[in-house]
């Protein structure tokens, strides 16, 4: 099932469509899915996604089965978000595009922005400042995570 929801999702974003929420909530659920049996294990895990809504976050988050929905510190995941400009942002994706490192064509950035909610101190998101160098963002993800 995995592979179908990758291929379908990455085919439509190479063509420059947005994912709509039909596209994004089968791919978070199926996270969930693997979060709740990583959670389960005691495992610690690190997941790169742009969770970019609330609700798509909140997805996430029910991956643990101790989790009072809308009471984020009794959740064990966790969100970061990589805080940069749009040009920044830009520049990167249009960068790793010309090396062919992206599937998605920089015309969607815009969308993706777009649809970004975050109240960062409500939820508790860890924000980090992504305008460094790759081994700087890391070492600080570290040290806020840690």
């Amino acid at each position: 099932m995995i592979g179908w929801l990758i291929d379908g999702i990455a085919e439509k974003m190479c063509r420059g469509v947005p994912l709509s929420d039909q596209d994004r909530i089968p791919w978070l659920e199926t996270l969930r899915y693997t979060l709740r049996g990583s959670l389960l294990r005691g495992d610690t895990i690190v997941l790169g996604c742009s969770a970019l809504q609330k609700h798509y976050r909140e997805i996430l988050r029910s991956a643990d089965p101790n989790y009072q929905p809308g009471r984020y510190g009794t959740a064990r995941v966790e969100f970061l978000l990589l805080d940069v400009h749009a040009e920044v942002l830009a520049a990167r994706l249009n960068a790793r595009d010309a090396q062919g490192k992206h599937f998605m064509p920089s015309s969607l950035l815009q969308s993706q922005l777009d649809l970004l909610q975050v109240d960062d101190e409500a939820e508790g998101i860890i924000k980090v400042n992504a305008h460094r160098t790759p081994e700087a963002i890391v070492a600080s993800i570290l040290r806020s995570v840690g």
